[in-house]
């Protein structure tokens, strides 16, 4: 294999390619090609998203950051339908990523709901036909976190604008990458075919609704930081196949929170102060090596928790972090369990076999 189609896997396949290995040169052709992966993807985000945001300002920094997660995402996962529609849809993605979360910071909180449900369900409709394929939690982190990073006035046209080039760059990614696929499929079928009895509609329907609950009610609570409380519950209810079991899901993401939490707490307190900033990137460096999904967890804190400590404090965040982390999946838990007796009441699920 050459290095260079290496560094295209994701690294569950890397590591079964070096399970597959009968030799140590073998297995470290992989490992170095792993690592090698890693930290162009880490250096090409900071890069990246330092030139968006020196353009268009530190306070639109989150829209770079899902910029950037979009555009890797597009160049292997497409919508599933025609590139002309394609390319619409996504122009209205962007819109809905501008608008939606900028909407919600100043409207009256009995409107948040039917906001969040109605922008949140068009992107998971618009972008994930194949939740499997991780569409869906790539929309919902951007979703979430714009929701917790909302701009006014002049830095919302300068958002706007970053949506605009980030449009650019993604749409000739999706039109290089994906134009001769699914050339016959319109997005007015897609629409007509949504039936919410089927896994993936329902999948959508039910992960639309927990999220625009659970952001609805940070923000009408005024949690601190409630974008964690929306991250811990998007990542419980995007778990695909649809099921109502979530358990194994909300003890891993615990478990994962806590452990990042604490040892980003104590690499904090034994390195010096110089090397703080570094903290963010060491987590998206060791990122790059996880496959399962609790180690991505606690690498994801690394990052979360560099930002968190400039506002609250080392302590503050952690702290905060892992309480917001356990509301999030609670609310998640307790919210699936509920929608899925009703669903089952309504008769909405079916077997495999009848799909």
């Amino acid at each position: 294999m050459k290095f260079y189609d290496a560094l295209q896997m994701d690294p569950a396949i890397l590591k079964r390619q070096i399970v597959a290995c009968s030799t140590r040169q073998e297995k470290a052709y992989y490992w170095v090609a792993m690592a090698v992966r890693s930290a162009l993807i880490v250096g090409f985000a900071i890069v990246f998203i330092s030139l968006l945001s020196g353009l268009f300002g530190a306070d639109n920094t989150p829209l770079a950051v899902a910029l950037f997660c979009m555009m890797l995402g597009i160049r292997f996962v497409n919508f599933e339908y025609c590139i002309g529609d394609s390319l619409l849809t996504l122009a209205a993605v962007l819109g809905i990523l501008v608008l939606a979360p900028s909407a919600a910071a100043v409207l009256p909180s009995v409107f948040l709901i039917p906001l969040h449900f109605a922008a949140f369900f068009a992107l998971l409709y618009m972008t994930t036909q194949r939740p499997e394929m991780g569409n869906g939690g790539l929309y919902s982190f951007a979703y979430v976190y714009l929701t917790g990073n909302p701009v006014v006035g002049e830095a919302l046209v300068r958002r706007g604008l970053m949506a605009l080039a980030g449009y650019v760059i993604c749409d000739a990614i999706l039109f290089a990458k994906h134009r001769k696929q699914h050339q016959t499929t319109r997005f007015h079928h897609v629409v007509r075919k949504f039936d919410l009895s089927t896994p993936v509609h329902l999948w959508q329907f039910r992960m639309a609704l927990g999220v625009s609950l659970v952001l609805t009610a940070g923000q009408v609570l005024q949690v601190e930081r409630f974008m964690w409380m929306g991250f811990a519950c998007a990542s419980l209810l995007s778990e695909y196949p649809y099921s109502g079991h979530t358990i194994v899901r909300f003890w891993q993401r615990i478990v994962g929170a806590v452990a990042g939490s604490c040892a980003f707490f104590v690499l904090y307190l034994v390195t010096p102060e110089a090397l703080h900033s570094l903290m963010g990137p060491l987590g998206g460096l060791c990122l790059g090596f996880c496959t399962d999904y609790q180690y991505k967890t606690a690498m994801n804190c690394f990052g979360a928790l560099m930002l968190g400590t400039g506002i609250y404090g080392l302590q503050g965040a952690v702290i905060l972090r892992i309480v917001d982390t356990v509301l999030g999946v609670t609310f998640g838990l307790v919210f699936a369990a509920i929608f899925h007796r009703l669903a089952a009441g309504f008769g909405l699920l079916r077997t495999q076999a009848e799909t």
